[in-house]
Parts: C-alpha cells; sequence; structure tokens
C-alpha cells in the first residue's frame, strides 16, 4: 500500500548536524560570562545612587553561608575595575575577607553604566525616593539629558520622571525631617517639593509632622502656602496616638491658625460638656 504522508522531518527543517544550523551557532556573539575579578581590583563607583548601604549583616549571613549566588556587575578602567552594580555584595564580601568575587564584565560607556546601576537599584526597589531623584538628576547634569530621553532609558513614564527630579531640590534639613517621620509618602514628598521656597518646603513637613495631616489636608496647605488660595477651607489637627489603633482625633477649626494652647482649652471644654451630659 502506497503511503501518502511523507514521514521525517519536513524538507525545510534541517538535522542539527547540517552545515547551515553549525555555521549559524558558530555566528553568534557571545553574551556576558561571569569570571572571578579579585576585590583588590575593583573599585566602587563614583556616581553610586545610593547614599546608603544600610545594614549588611544580612547579607553578610546569607555570603557566608551560601556564597555570592549574584554576579556583580563591572566596567574595565585601565587595570582595574568599577563597579556598575552590586556595591553592597562587593562591601559585604570584603568585609568577610573574600579575596575574588563572581563578576560580569560589561563593555559600556560611563553614562550607559549609570543608566545601568539605576535601573538595576529601581529593580531592586533598593533606592528611597530622595536617591532616585538624585540618580536621575545627576544623569540630567552630567549628559545633558532632557526629561523625555531619561524616561526612554529608565522606562518609567515622563510625567513621572519630571515628578520624582522635582524631589532632587529639596534640601537636606527638610529631608532629613521627612525621613525621621517616617510616614511621608509619594505624593506628600512631591507636594513639599512643589513649594517655592526652602522655607516654605520646612514649614510644610513642619505642619505635617505636628498636626498629623492627611493627603487632602496637605494638598489644601500646600495650595496656600503657595498663594493659589487666599483662605484654607479649615485649620486640621488630627490626634494620631502611637500606643494605639483604637482611635483617632480629627478637630477643625473655622479659624486660619490655631495654637497648642487653644486645642488644649477647647479640648478641655469638650470634656467639660460631656461630663455635663453624663450627670443630666
Amino acid at each position: 500500500m502506497q503511503k501518502t504522508k511523507r514521514s521525517g522531518l519536513p524538507e525545510t527543517v534541517g538535522m542539527r548536524h547540517d552545515g547551515h544550523f553549525v555555521d549559524l551557532i558558530s555566528a553568534r556573539s557571545l553574551g556576558p560570562r561571569i569570571r572571578m575579578i579579585a576585590l583588590n581590583h575593583i573599585d566602587p563607583n563614583p556616581h553610586q545612587a545610593r547614599s546608603e548601604l544600610g545594614n549588611i549583616a544580612e547579607l553578610m549571613d546569607s555570603i557566608r553561608t551560601k556564597g555570592v549566588l549574584e554576579p556583580i556587575l563591572v566596567r574595565s578602567k585601565g587595570s582595574r575595575f568599577e563597579i556598575i552594580a552590586g556595591e553592597r555584595r562587593f562591601i559585604a564580601s570584603k568585609n568577610l575577607g573574600l579575596k575574588e568575587i563572581p563578576a560580569i564584565e560589561m563593555d559600556v560607556e560611563e553614562n550607559e553604566a549609570m543608566e545601568i546601576a539605576l535601573i538595576e537599584n529601581l529593580q531592586r526597589k533598593d533606592l528611597d525616593l530622595f536617591e532616585e531623584a538624585d540618580g536621575l538628576q545627576a544623569l540630567i547634569d552630567l549628559y545633558s539629558y532632557n526629561h523625555q530621553q531619561v524616561s526612554d532609558k529608565i522606562g518609567k513614564a515622563r510625567s513621572t520622571i519630571t515628578e520624582i527630579l522635582s524631589i532632587a531640590k529639596i534640601p537636606p534639613s527638610v529631608r532629613d525631617l521627612i525621613k525621621a517621620s517616617g510616614g511621608f509618602g509619594r505624593s506628600t514628598i512631591i507636594e513639599v517639593a512643589k513649594q517655592k521656597t526652602d522655607v516654605d518646603m520646612l514649614k510644610l513637613v513642619q505642619q505635617i509632622n505636628e498636626r498629623h495631616l492627611t493627603r487632602e489636608d496637605t494638598r489644601d496647605l500646600a495650595k496656600y502656602l503657595k498663594g493659589k488660595t487666599k483662605k484654607l477651607k479649615y485649620y486640621v489637627y488630627n490626634y494620631v496616638p502611637d500606643d494605639t489603633d483604637r482611635y483617632k482625633m480629627r478637630l477643625e477649626f473655622k479659624k486660619q491658625a490655631i495654637t497648642k494652647t487653644e486645642i488644649i482649652e477647647i479640648l478641655e471644654d469638650i470634656i467639660r460638656r460631656l461630663r455635663t451630659k453624663e450627670a443630666s
């Protein structure tokens, strides 16, 4: 009986030992390869976006027991190597007395190295908002990128890049207050950055801290400080106790400013009224 279908591979597909397949493999360029590099031949990146390495004790414990699981990224600088990404792994290994570290050498220019370092840190979420802003600002200052170019290279929307870059102008004294409070979200920090002067930034942060302002309250006060509105909707005082989540208190005043003494007097008046109602 004659077969109606041809068995085996189609005519268009060749076996792996065919000449054209071998040529294809040999023609492919090899990607980055992992190699061991002596730690004393490696230098930190002078443009590292991260300002603090943080607590690396946990990382050191991991390296001590399992080794460096992910290679650092480096580029050649003469007879030495400069870190592109992986400074925490480098420092932790050095502290442990290791002599070598697995690394991937990349042939990139300095601006490309900065871009890769930023992207790697952002993907790991290793940078706080200020470090991210300063890193993006460094790209602009060093290489005259515009916001759209930064957007294309980092992979974030241009509007997002513009917002983050506005944070770079917040002075150190105001940054320290924001970090110390620990309760500032991204949108609130951006509102602070939009203030015209350092004094107004400081005033806004102090008011947010003292009165536990919500995001909406912060926006209203920010508009008032910038002169976009002549009158606040209301003066707000929020009391949020640190030691319990059973309650929180919000007071709204028709006056534009209230002293702590006035707040205490009003609270005492509220207590007196409550006690009078209970007694009646």
